[in-house]
């Protein structure tokens, strides 16, 4: 028992979000060993309500100069209302984790124009080779999508147990009508 512990606390500890990714793309046998893994962890009454998009090459490379194009002049149309504000502990975790990153790629928190170039990086995907679109029906509401969330958190661990770096982003999020044309998802 502790050794499996003692696995999972390392991939835990491993898992990071990764914002720079080399341009090899990930073999398909070791998305398949990711999201086969990941396909196992629970959810609301077993109903396991995620689908997965996944692009390759052009594709990729498509979304990428969409998502870019739209964050630089399209208003964003979230299907799922983003927070209406960050207090207390939750704020001060956010602002340290903003402050962060933005010593970590050398922008100075008053650099304005830095900081927005560094936030356009979240639709370029950061240069990843790949982009995991998840997605589930909107009839289930709330559950939906916290199954959803309990997928992404079992995908990036078995991610990181493969050697693949992810970040689990939420901004591309802000223009789900870009993202259901461009990848043929369902309105629902």
């Amino acid at each position: 028992m502790t050794q499996s512990y003692d696995t999972l606390h390392d991939i835990l500890t491993a898992r990071h979000s990764c914002r720079a990714f080399v341009s090899d793309p990930v073999p398909d046998a070791v998305i398949t060993q990711i999201v086969t893994a990941a396909r196992r962890a629970p959810s609301w009454c077993n109903a396991q309500p995620w689908q997965l998009e996944i692009t390759r090459g052009a594709a990729t490379d498509s979304l990428r100069a969409a998502l870019t194009e739209a964050a630089q002049g399209t208003v964003p149309k979230p299907d799922l209302d983003w927070p209406t504000k960050y207090q207390g502990d939750y704020a001060d975790r956010r602002r340290a984790c903003g402050f962060q990153l933005y010593d970590a790629v050398g922008i100075d928190k008053s650099d304005r124009a830095g900081r927005q170039a560094q936030m356009l990086r979240n639709y370029a995907l950061f240069d990843a080779p790949h982009v995991a679109i998840l997605h589930a029906p909107t009839e289930l509401g709330p559950y939906g999508a916290m199954d959803s969330g309990g997928f992404v958190t079992a995908f990036t661990l078995a991610a990181t147990s493969l050697g693949v770096g992810t970040i689990a982003q939420a901004a591309i999020a802000a223009y789900a009508p870009l993202l259901r044309e461009h990848l043929g998802i369902a309105a629902e």
